[in-house]
């Protein structure tokens, strides 16, 4: 895939984005400022930007509960993100939707969800909505490996297949559902292969590489944009992190914790941008600087 040196910047900044959020988000939750919990997004940030970066402004999506990095991706401001976090009437939603169920239908996303499959049923409406309306719209919706074995998730599925609706769902596999491994609770090892059920083509690809996504992402779009109906998006991430802040991951084999942070996503394509000579080092120091500036004015505006 041929991409112009702005639009990998502009990937690059959009990874740096979600992960300063993140690490901040963390950090202020530390000091109480956050009631609740968090669920970070680390390590999965070329999964969002991959796929919003092969949407339109005007298409939608819908996030789970780890749903920081699916606003911030669809382009979402950081300061009103930071206080809706904080329970603030400057929020999105005026502090009543925290952590878990932000939503800006302004900027396509119909929401965020804390119910595991929440998301399925509205993105596939949402779908249906648009092809009934015919206004070209897309919608693309982000769930666990974990999601993938309610209910909801082969129901909707069904019904985007056979009436193929306009619509992208986006498996990020991070092989853990809470406390239990994807391999303990699911009979496959390709999740993919749960597309032929319906009829739909399935792609699996690296979540860690932000261009093998978006790749797959931009395929996945236009083939729903045609009309041709929806595609299952697995993209396979390991978590870096625990469930939520603060989970020891006593269940967890350390050295697959470590096998994940060295694959980090962001260190990665930061990487290989230099190596490849693709975007100047000078020219990720401003995004970099940026962005930090953005995170420094949007917790000034929080607390």
């Amino acid at each position: 895939m041929i991409l112009d040196k702005e639009k990998h910047a502009g990937l690059y900044e959009a990874m740096l984005r979600i992960r300063r959020f993140e690490e901040t988000a963390i950090d202020v939750f530390s000091q109480g400022k956050i009631p609740g919990f968090i669920h970070s997004y680390i390590g999965e940030e070329a999964i969002a930007v991959g796929v919003c970066g092969a949407l339109e402004p005007t298409d939608y999506i819908t996030g789970t509960h780890r749903g920081h990095g699916h606003c911030l991706a669809k382009g979402m401001r950081m300061d009103r993100m930071f206080a809706e976090l904080y329970g603030k009437a400057t929020g999105y939603n005026k502090g009543k939707g925290g952590s878990m169920h932000i939503s800006d239908f302004g900027c396509g996303l119909l929401g965020c969800n804390g119910i595991v499959a929440g998301g399925i049923g509205l993105a596939t409406g949402a779908a249906w909505g648009s092809q009934y309306k015919k206004d070209g719209r897309v919608v693309a919706c982000f769930f666990g490996d974990g999601a993938s074995n309610r209910g909801s998730f082969h129901e909707a599925v069904n019904m985007g297949a056979i009436w193929s609706l306009p619509i992208v769902y986006v498996l990020e596999a991070n092989g853990w559902g809470i406390s239990f491994s994807t391999k303990d609770a699911i009979n496959l090892t390709d999740l993919s292969e749960r597309a032929k059920a319906y009829g739909i083509p399935g792609v699996g690809v690296d979540g860690y590489d932000v261009l093998a996504v978006h790749e797959a992402a931009e395929a996945a779009v236009a083939r729903a944009r045609r009309g041709e109906g929806p595609t299952l998006l697995v993209c396979y991430a390991p978590r870096m992190r625990g469930h939520e802040e603060g989970d020891p991951q006593t269940y967890r084999p350390k050295e697959d914790i470590e096998k994940a942070k060295k694959n980090d996503p962001l260190a990665r394509y930061r990487s290989w941008l230099l190596d490849n000579e693709v975007v100047e080092k000078t020219r990720l120091k401003d995004i970099e600087d940026g962005v930090e500036a953005e995170v420094e004015a949007a917790l000034k505006f929080a607390d």
